[in-house]
């Protein structure tokens, strides 16, 4: 059997509620298919009032021997500023091991009832994970003065963008052959403008993909009125970010949300993680929704080449909100939930 190792960071709040749930389903769906091992580490806001840091010089370098890394979630407000949990911990192994694909699924799973008419889309949203608009380039002068100055810069290169709408043009092709590109041209007349002609250099390598181009503006419409039109979508760093947490309240919201970090020519390890944030006021509860985990989980399998154990893992969601359990956030427990799609993972 194939064996995988893999770091775990369930990180802050409901992040270990589902990392444990997760891990639960990943035993359950390992048997008679491959071996694991994990490596949990308590990277975290706790972690970074007792150190200074959110992890450890080293924690880059320890991360590079895995095969994928888990994380739950990062963020604990009341004593950390997200500023710098985000730029601690998340971003910089984003960035270290070259992360530049982050993929998000919006669909409606069986039983669940989206806010809007529309319930048979199936969108892939593609998002520029390691530069764009959170690249950190910046800074601020006067501080606290009348005459503070605040400057943040975007950085959009070519190695950059044509990755990530060549990854789009991929996932596209292997799916219904339409891709979206996203951007707000009209105003920002330098990158987004770039960014467009670079879509459309590339549009020449994949004739047998339809593509369209989108302002954020009219996509973020596009994705209320007619998701179901839509099928690979790419966008920006900023705007990849903002229309998935869209993608995911049209999905039935953030509890549904599964996102993956992926370093396509896979020369270090991929990162999964649900998108829902910590939620600290949930956190120990027993009542954060673990399915955007385990959806990651399954995310997680199908990049490390177990593509039967992922597809049942997806089975097992459905065949739970099928029956009606994890639809609607305080339904159901976190331990029902995992245990429903546990039972049918086995069943």
């Amino acid at each position: 059997m194939t064996h995988h190792s893999l770091a775990l960071i369930p990180g802050d709040g409901i992040g270990v509620d589902v990392t444990h749930a997760a891990i639960e389903v990943l035993a359950a769906v390992a048997k008679g298919r491959f071996t694991f091992e994990t490596k949990t580490f308590p990277w975290s806001c706790e972690y970074y009032t007792e150190t200074g840091r959110m992890m450890p010089e080293d924690g880059i370098d320890t991360l590079r021997g895995f095969d994928a890394i888990y994380l739950g979630a990062v963020g604990w407000p009341d004593t950390v500023p997200d500023s710098v949990s985000l730029h601690g911990l998340l971003l910089p192994i984003r960035k270290a091991f070259n992360q530049y694909a982050n993929i998000r699924p919006h669909r409606l799973l069986e039983g669940v009832e989206g806010p809007l008419k529309a319930d048979g889309f199936d969108i892939l949203c593609i998002r520029e994970n390691t530069e764009g608009e959170y690249s950190g380039a910046g800074g601020r002068v006067h501080e606290g003065k009348d005459n503070e100055v605040a400057v943040e810069t975007s950085v959009f290169t070519r190695a950059g963008v044509e990755r990530i709408l060549r990854f789009g043009f991929e996932q596209a092709r292997n799916r219904r052959k339409h891709l979206t590109s996203v951007t707000k041209s009209n105003a920002q007349k330098y990158s987004m403008v770039f960014w467009d002609e670079v879509t459309k250099e590339l549009a020449a390598e994949y004739p047998e993909v339809t593509v369209s181009h989108m302002h954020i503006d009219a996509m973020a419409a596009k994705m209320v009125m007619a998701p179901q039109d839509l099928d690979v979508v790419v966008a920006s760093n900023l705007f990849g970010d903002i229309l998935t947490d869209l993608g995911a309240a049209i999905q039935g919201g953030l509890g549904f949300a599964a996102s993956a970090n992926i370093n396509p020519d896979r020369s270090a390890p991929s990162m999964f993680e649900p998108v829902h944030g910590s939620a600290p006021d949930i956190a120990g509860k027993n009542i954060a929704n673990p399915i955007a985990a385990i959806w990651s989980l399954a995310q997680m399998l199908e990049h490390l080449g177990e593509a039967d154990a992922a597809e049942a893992v997806l089975s097992a969601i459905e065949a739970a909100t099928a029956k009606g359990i994890g639809i609607r956030p305080g339904l159901n427990s976190t331990e029902d939930i995992t245990a429903a799609v546990i039972a049918a993972l086995e069943a």
